[in-house]
């Protein structure tokens, strides 16, 4: 695992990766789905551009725990972060987190109105890391088949951090 401060390596991966699955709580269990982070390190917030139309919205008012998974593949690590959503409408933040690629779903731009926003306040977030390099792992995986011997591939590791700041 990388030697870096957790938090700052959690928050690095989120900017990194940028899209995540997001899980919510729904009548029939849990349901998953893709969406663009924008990430306020400073604050230590994650918000997401949405639509008022989605069933995200009646399934954060009513269930604000929820997860988010961010994977970064090509440093083989994992991250899961649990905390607390709450639906926006404020068209000043929306504004702010806007981009212009957001215009392919609300061609009306920032005001559009069915677009909101989701503001989460992440609680935890569990960060398994893996062996980073994968010309190491086909090595390993090749050496063992030809010795009969395990593959070394490396210590794989879990940190599990406080995200609140108070």
């Amino acid at each position: 695992m990388n030697d870096q401060n957790p938090i700052d390596r959690i928050w690095d991966i989120v900017e990194k990766v940028g899209v995540c699955m997001l899980t919510t709580q729904f009548a029939d269990g849990l349901r998953a789905r893709p969406l663009e982070a924008r990430p306020d390190r400073a604050a230590s917030l994650i918000y997401f551009v949405t639509d008022r139309r989605s069933a995200k919205d009646e399934e954060v008012e009513a269930t604000s725990d929820v997860g988010l998974v961010f994977i970064d593949s090509s440093d083989k690590a994992y991250l899961s972060i649990t905390g607390h959503a709450f639906v926006l409408r404020d068209a000043d933040k929306t504004e702010a987190v806007w981009r212009k690629t957001d215009e392919m779903w609300w061609p009306g731009g920032p005001t559009d109105p069915n677009v909101c926003l989701l503001r989460f306040e992440p609680f935890i977030g569990e960060l398994w890391d893996g062996p980073a390099s994968a010309v190491a792992t086909l090595f390993e995986f090749a050496k063992a088949r030809l010795t009969g011997e395990k593959p070394n591939l490396g210590e794989n590791r879990k940190v599990t951090a406080k995200m609140q700041t108070s």
